[in-house]
């Protein structure tokens, strides 16, 4: 299967990158995926393709984000929401008529599983620890990036992984977020867990030794 990008902004943009992020799903073939940090949407929809392709309808994906922009955590970085394609923005601006990054928007992406997704408004540093974890078997955190938000979210999954899930973190060596390699590096040796570095250090899985 091969990673689309649904006429919408990704984090998966690089080439080969999105297509690897599938790849490593379909090795777990995950029943309970939660996502932190869904964005527009479109790893969402990649996702819950592949996982009924595996699955048909015996799956169930949840997602997280706060849907849309405000101050309530200046330290992050948050992704540039606007188009430059200028056929997107008349394409959500006026046909549309929606933000791609709002709750609406991505519902309706993803309204083919509507059965199997369950989204999430809000701040993972207080809304995390209120999901239940009990059947998640696969999270990818791809959120906040500054480094007690990261933590925070590591600490609130360390149950996954510890029942044999895997955690698969974004952006583990990005130059202008230091606090997502110092988070994962720390809780993963605090853990004892095994962390392996992925596709040129973009991702970091996470599982038990």
């Amino acid at each position: 299967m091969k990673y689309k990008k649904y006429f919408r902004k990704t984090s998966l943009k690089q080439k080969g990158d999105g297509d690897f992020f599938l790849e490593e799903i379909k090795k777990k073939k995950p029943k309970f995926f939660l996502e932190v940090g869904v964005f527009h949407g479109v790893t969402a929809r990649n996702v819950c393709e592949l996982l009924y392709q595996i699955h048909k309808n015996d799956f169930k994906y949840i997602g997280l984000d706060l849907f849309e922009k405000n101050d309530e955590n200046k330290t992050e970085i948050i992704p540039n929401t606007k188009f430059s394609n200028p056929l997107k923005k008349i394409y959500f601006e006026y046909i549309k008529r929606q933000d791609p990054y709002s709750l609406e928007s991505v519902k309706d992406l993803l309204k083919k599983f509507h059965r199997n997704v369950h989204l999430i408004t809000g701040n993972s540093n207080k809304v995390l620890n209120k999901i239940d974890m009990s059947k998640i078997d696969f999270v990818f955190l791809d959120g906040g990036h500054d480094y007690n938000t990261v933590i925070n979210d590591l600490n609130n999954c360390v149950d996954v992984v510890k029942r044999g899930g895997t955690i698969l973190c974004d952006d583990y060596n990005l130059s202008y977020a230091p606090g997502v390699k110092k988070a994962i590096d720390e809780f993963t040796q605090l853990n004892n867990l095994d962390c392996k570095i992925l596709c040129n250090s973009r991702f970091a899985k996470i599982e038990r030794k």
